[in-house]
């Protein structure tokens, strides 16, 4: 594929920050010392996300600064869009404001062809990088190179309640289809009793409800392109994707759908308001985790549902922690992140809260540990799900990603027509005319980017 030009990459970066939901923050300011080796004081100014992991992460980390006191932590922790929106702002404008940003396997490949992220080597011995799975380094990785380390992996699943199953005389198999997943739904659905048939994202953004139906258009058997970028919005796949989509979620949803995104639905599952749930596969520990959930005991795993393919529904993704090439302390940033996705974090995570709530999908020790396979009963479920994710371009598919398109302008388009299925999700306007919004929107962007005449 031809590298689009700097000023493409950097246009496609700024519609995309644009695109998102604003956030009136006051800047933080950045590292006023230099260095971390040698003894010299440095502060680091971490850009992370909001979910539970990484509250943990930054509490956890008042150890690693007491092991490392010429190393201060500035901590700025936002919402998956918000995130988004500074990190890339940032790193495009090489405004210096972050010395660690939290990034997916989106952004890692991307942004370190661009020379944006500090590649990772010389990595302590005992940081094993060998033993992160092969599919989470592969993707934060160019050219054998890495660009992130994986704070933690994640693919996606079918979490639902088994005391409700159960009462419906319901039987899940170990991967179920579209079709079942419907019939449940309208099974379940008890609203008087405060529980609703299924809980999906409706929140508008390219890694909330477009990564989500993007997974569920390929277990449809739909593409975002063809082999040569045409855009196919408007395939008979797609729509019979959308459609199901929007039913579901307007006859046997919560109501405000369309205004919930991983963390909303995490809260309202975690809370037995789902039935069930089709999300990443990093809240099983927290929906196992009594002190997280109260269906700790009582929610089911299964694999994520397919439809008219046998795979492709599951997604491939990793939260992650990477040094733009902008920070002043590099060094110590490295540190830091070696220390944040090590094997001694993980241990340390299991030794204040549980093996049920360490950070899932990174390492095969993890999955080896006889007491993580006691305490997480979906262990087996996750691994499975993440081994057999199959990113990689194909013949009738020119893109890298499964929930993404790993190209510089999907964060513009995606946000675009995740914008576009929100309306449709609310009745703005049909799918159809949806459908028809997005194909007309992306295959502009395309023509701009320089991948269709």
């Amino acid at each position: 594929m031809r590298v689009p030009r700097f000023a493409k990459l950097f246009f496609a970066m700024c519609v995309g920050f644009f695109l998102v939901q604003l956030h009136a923050c006051s800047p933080q300011q950045s590292n006023q010392a230099s260095g971390g080796g040698g003894g010299e004081q440095a502060t680091l100014t971490i850009a992370t996300v909001n979910n539970a992991d990484m509250v943990v992460m930054q509490r956890l980390s008042n150890q690693f600064e007491k092991d490392n006191p010429n190393i201060d932590l500035n901590w700025v922790v936002l919402e998956e869009n918000v995130l988004r929106q500074r990190v890339t702002n940032d790193i495009a404008n090489k405004g210096g404001q972050f010395d660690v940003m939290t990034i997916g396997t989106y952004e890692a490949p991307i942004w370190g062809k661009q020379d944006w992220l500090r590649p990772l080597e010389n990595l302590s011995a005992d940081y094993d990088v060998n033993d992160i799975l092969k599919p989470i380094r592969d993707a934060l990785s160019v050219d054998g190179r890495l660009y992130a380390l994986p704070f933690y992996g994640e693919s996606s699943m079918l979490y639902y309640r088994k005391d409700l199953f159960q009462q419906a005389g319901i039987t899940v198999p170990e991967q179920p289809t579209y079709t079942q997943i419907k019939e449940w739904a309208a099974r379940l659905h008890n609203p008087n009793a405060g529980v609703y048939g299924i809980c999906l994202r409706g929140k508008p953004g390219w890694g909330e409800n477009t990564a989500f139906v993007t997974t569920m258009a390929n277990a449809y058997g739909a593409k975002w392109f063809d082999a040569n970028w045409n855009p196919q919005l408007t395939s008979p796949e797609w729509k019979a994707a959308v459609n199901d989509y929007v039913s579901m979620l307007k006859q046997y949803g919560p109501p405000g759908a369309s205004s919930n995104g991983f963390n909303e639905n995490l809260a309202l599952f975690s809370t037995g308001k789902c039935g069930m749930w089709v999300d990443a596969t990093v809240a099983a520990g927290l929906l196992s985790n009594p002190q997280e959930s109260q269906v700790a005991d009582t929610v089911g795993f299964a694999r994520a549902p397919i439809q008219a393919t046998g795979n492709g529904s599951n997604w491939l993704w990793a939260w992650s922690l990477g040094i733009p090439s902008s920070s002043k302390s590099p060094e110590a940033a490295q540190q830091f992140i070696e220390w944040a996705t090590s094997k001694e974090y993980v241990q340390l995570v299991a030794q204040e809260n549980g093996w049920v709530a360490v950070p899932p999908g990174t390492r095969a020790s993890t999955y080896a540990n006889a007491e993580y396979k006691k305490a997480a009963p979906f262990a087996d479920t996750v691994l499975k799900s993440i081994e057999s994710a199959q990113p990689g371009p194909t013949a009738t598919k020119p893109y890298t990603g499964i929930q993404f398109v790993g190209i510089p302008e999907f964060q513009a388009i995606g946000t675009q027509v995740g914008q576009t299925l929100a309306s449709a999700l609310t009745g703005q306007v049909s799918v159809d005319q949806a459908l028809q919004q997005a194909q007309s929107s992306t295959t502009n962007a395309m023509k701009s980017a320089g991948y269709l005449k």
